[in-house]
């Protein structure tokens, strides 16, 4: 009778494995009948949590470049914008910089959660900034200056001009992602930049015509 037992339980010992093997095996996504590893990614989109789909490599150099450019890039339209509630003397740029903070902030928090997730650095505050200046329409230090000491219509009018060329570098930025980008959260971002920034540089523009 013991030899039976203990018979009965290797043999389920063994059907144990088997299963584990097989949930790790559906969990790899690197079995043998999985097809080329280059089309692995198909089966991590079903991933319940986007932390666990970007952990499997859903994402590209393109994709960290997008968050480590983008990130330095929102923090100084959020400080651009934050300069107007005190200077502005219109309405209307006053809503457009409370409009910029409400969308960026988020996004910066979003992006960084996505860099943390794939293991690397979040850039940290002005640390891409030297090296930023003239790319993507960010502003140098001396621009920055000279819109702290702006106020009523001269800060609005520099307030736009500024933000068109920062605006547009974002837009190229993020047409960069579309193009390149691997990871769908990501790519989605991009093009609600390109939607949201694109009808703010136009609002902008008319903006400035009327005066």
């Amino acid at each position: 009778m013991n030899r039976k037992r203990s018979l009965v339980r290797r043999t389920a010992a063994v059907a144990a494995a088997g299963a584990a093997a097989l949930v790790l095996a559906a969990c790899g996504g690197s079995g043998d009948g999985d097809g080329p590893a280059g089309h692995n990614g198909h089966d991590a989109t079903a991933a319940p949590s986007a932390s666990a789909s970007a952990s499997q490599g859903q994402h590209n150099a393109a994709d960290v470049a997008f968050a480590k450019g983008m990130i330095p890039h929102h923090r100084q339209a959020v400080e651009m914008a934050g300069l107007a509630p005190d200077r502005a003397q219109s309405a209307e740029v006053k809503k457009l910089a409370a409009d910029i903070e409400k969308a960026q902030d988020p996004e910066i928090r979003t992006l960084s959660g996505w860099l943390t997730s794939w293991g690397e650095d979040v850039p940290a505050e002005g640390a891409m900034d030297h090296s930023m200046h003239g790319m993507g329409g960010m502003m140098t230090a001396e621009e920055m200056t000279e819109l702290e000491n702006a106020s009523g219509k001269a800060f609005d009018t520099a307030f736009m001009e500024m933000m068109i060329k920062h605006h547009e570098g974002a837009v190229e930025m993020a047409k960069t992602e579309q193009a390149d980008g691997a990871y769908g959260p990501a790519t989605k971002m991009a093009g609600e930049i390109i939607s949201s920034q694109s009808a703010e540089i136009e609002q902008m523009n008319g903006l400035l015509g009327k005066g």
